[in-house]
């Protein structure tokens, strides 16, 4: 009996060793070389299906129609600036400010869960299968219920990401006009992209961080290293974010959404994975994912490729706008699109109208194939979180107010251009 319980000692210790042993991975990114994992618990939240489901997820929607190379995921971008966190951090202890191991944990998992809430192709579905549920609502939503899973051990940094934490620079560090968050997307995006605009220097950048009175600030020797962030983000939104042919196949994709629901909503059988065909057949709120657990677990099921699925399944419906818009995806024969300074008069969409009725195209499917939009980029908003600069006299200021660019004030300002998208020629059976 006593080489019995010994037995189970040993197993018990051998497993052990092993499970510590098993959760000190790395990850091999093309971006900055090897990840570490910093604690078991980070580790168990990678584990976990709410997270590895950021696999599935592209990072830029639609972009790959336009940069072949854009096929990083949510999975990428999170464990990245999980990464950046870990360097600012450090360099933060480096210069005397106490992070306890506890708040050093809470800050990896904050960043690290920060998207956990995003939906299928990222923004793109936001205002389509969500009814304007912004992502960062989901997240929240998601960590708190991987807090109950895991027994409370999320709560420091469910804080730190609603910014209730009391040293606010952690928040900061997480979402803020210079957090890891946007260091990781730009250097990421511009990588897989091959936009060199992009390029930015986050070493540097992250090696002048410091705090003064709990806020974030830049040390005056990264002005330059700022400026060009700014930059490169204005640029990036221009070229990849906002790039007009991604908008095209975005808007196909929620017009071909859109199609899905009326139908299915008008008791037509819609083929949907059931958890997808859940937010097809409702228009689901907020609150609703508060209330009722339902929702979050199915919205946490799927992903872009139950949205390809049914793009697929859907081009040989017999709906011919639903039929025709997803063939043309699929195809990538994308609709027009022609951008103004100003909004669009009547006479000019007048004329669009008339080429698709010469098409023979129904007056009552136009919404679905002439789509009214704009688009809008400021690099830096400085009425919210602003970036601060700590001067060589220990003063701190606005970058603004710190750079001798006069581009950099420029770069507050909204610029808005607005566009139209229209189905070019084809043919539809009435």
């Amino acid at each position: 009996m006593e080489v019995f319980f010994h037995e189970i000692a040993l197993k018990k210790f051998v497993s052990q060793i092993y499970s510590d042993v098993n959760k000190r991975k790395i990850f091999n990114d093309p971006v900055y070389g090897f990840i570490s994992i910093p604690s078991d618990l980070v580790f168990d939240l990678i584990q976990h299906p709410f997270f590895q489901r950021l696999r599935r997820i592209r990072q830029l929607g639609m972009a790959e129609l336009v940069y072949p190379g854009a096929l990083h995921t949510r999975f990428h971008h999170a464990l990245g600036a999980m990464h950046l966190m870990g360097q600012a951090l450090s360099t933060l202890r480096a210069k005397g400010h106490l992070i306890w191991e506890a708040e050093w944990e809470a800050a990896h998992i904050a960043i690290l869960l920060h998207d956990v809430g995003h939906g299928p192709f990222s923004h793109v579905l936001e205002k389509t299968i969500l009814n304007d549920v912004h992502h960062e609502y989901l997240s929240l939503e998601i960590m708190k219920e991987l807090n109950r899973q895991m027994d409370g051990q999320l709560e420091m940094a469910i804080q730190m990401f609603e910014g209730s934490y009391p040293r606010q620079f952690f928040h900061q560090l997480i979402s803020s006009q210079l957090d890891m968050d946007r260091m990781d997307y730009l250097n990421r995006d511009c990588f897989f992209t091959g936009v060199a605009e992009g390029a930015i220097g986050t070493e540097r950048i992250i090696k002048m961080l410091d705090v003064v009175d709990d806020q974030l600030v830049v040390e005056s020797k990264g002005i330059l290293s700022i400026e060009n962030f700014l930059n490169a983000r204005r640029l990036m939104y221009w070229q990849v974010y906002l790039h007009k042919t991604s908008i095209c196949a975005e808007t196909m994709l929620i017009q071909a959404i859109r199609r899905a629901r009326e139908l299915a909503r008008s008791g037509e059988t819609i083929f949907a994975p059931a958890d997808f065909g859940l937010f097809l057949q409702q228009t689901v709120t907020l609150q609703q994912f508060q209330e009722n657990p339902r929702y979050l677990h199915s919205f946490t099921k799927i992903d872009d490729y139950d949205v390809w699925g049914c793009l697929k399944v859907w081009a040989t419906h017999s709906d011919h706008v639903l039929s025709t818009i997803c063939q043309q995806l699929l195809d990538r024969k994308l609709y027009k699109i022609q951008f103004s300074p100003v909004p669009f008069d009547q006479n000019q969409l007048q004329e669009i109208h008339e080429q698709l009725r010469q098409q023979g195209i129904s007056d009552s499917w136009h919404e679905y194939f002439l789509v009214l939009g704009e688009s809008s980029n400021a690099a830096y908003v400085s009425s919210k979180e602003r970036i601060l600069i700590k001067m060589k006299d220990g003063s701190v200021c606005d970058i603004a107010d710190a750079s001798d660019l006069p581009t950099i004030k420029a770069l507050s300002n909204i610029v808005r251009k607005y566009y139209v998208c229209w189905m070019k020629p084809l043919t539809l059976q009435s």
